[in-house]
């Protein structure tokens, strides 16, 4: 599938109109639900042929954040071949007590792989905690770059971040 089309199937796919409430507490007649291309098996496969490029050479695991980048980061790992792992927004506090679920991080090239960034603030509390957790952070793989200041938050705290594709670019595979 080429990337043209792909955005206009994930759009078609995950634009809904309506009555939404949204996270700022504003009303809005439309709403792009993410979760829509990602439990489309036909989208995420086509969507992790696309991301595979942009994962950076001598990565060693993609470590999916919690909860959207979990998806991604398992069909990129089928079609890469590189382990991943599951991160949550805080470890768990019973059982292993653990802050990344599946293979381990410590010591290990981690690329953190993400649905739609707008602002990256949770891509750099999760880095920082991978971090503390032994990994080596250094790039963030996501699907759809929903604002520039999430780039230029991510690219100051040193992090090389690659995406798919801009919300300029999906909005505009469907006009």
């Amino acid at each position: 599938m080429e990337k043209i089309e792909l955005a206009e199937e994930i759009y078609k796919a995950s634009h809904l109109t309506g009555t939404f409430r949204l996270r700022s507490g504003k009303q809005s007649d439309h709403y792009f639900d993410k979760y829509l291309f990602e439990s489309n098996p036909r989208l995420l496969a086509a969507i992790a042929d696309k991301l595979a490029p942009l994962v950076p050479p001598g990565t060693e695991v993609l470590a999916g954040l919690e909860m959207g980048g979990i998806p991604v980061a398992t069909a990129l790992s089928l079609k890469t071949g590189i382990p991943a792992a599951f991160v949550r927004k805080k470890a768990k506090e019973y059982g292993t007590c653990k802050l990344a679920e599946g293979i381990e991080i410590a010591g290990k090239n981690v690329c953190i792989i993400e649905d739609v960034v707008t602002t990256g603030g949770q891509i750099l509390l999760s880095a920082e905690d991978l971090k503390q957790h032994g990994a080596n952070v250094q790039a963030v793989v996501s699907v759809i770059e929903r604002e520039a200041a999430g780039r230029a938050n991510l690219e100051q705290a040193g992090l090389a971040f690659y995406s798919l594709l801009t919300m300029d670019e999906l909005l505009a595979a469907v006009k």
